[in-house]
């Protein structure tokens, strides 16, 4: 049986970081990660609550067929954060029930 060789692993280059704000909160962020990534490599997993109960919701499938990563971006609710990509100066808040509450 023949083998592939190994081959080194190709090394990711991505630009920069960039500032996006999370309820005012700046936070960094790089080319080509979604909303969703970049909430979660600042350590947040919820940006969202329910609204019968205002229960905390945040990614869940990760390819948006579930909507529970919905949040308000710039100004817009109901973006999915695990779809939508992260642009410096991007101002996202917590979404709270269907987005037009506020």
């Amino acid at each position: 049986m023949t083998r592939t060789p190994a081959v080194e692993p190709e090394h990711a280059h991505p630009g920069p970081p960039f500032t996006l704000t999370f309820d005012g909160r700046p936070l960094s962020a790089r080319p080509g990660q979604t909303i969703a990534a970049a909430l979660w490599g600042a350590g947040i997993l919820t940006w969202r609550t329910t609204r019968g109960g205002g229960a905390p919701r945040g990614a869940f499938c990760g390819i948006g067929t579930c909507y529970d990563c919905l949040a308000t971006v710039n100004g817009r609710p109901n973006r999915r954060a695990c779809l939508v990509p992260a642009r410096p100066g991007d101002a996202v808040t917590t979404q709270e029930g269907t987005g037009h509450d506020r």
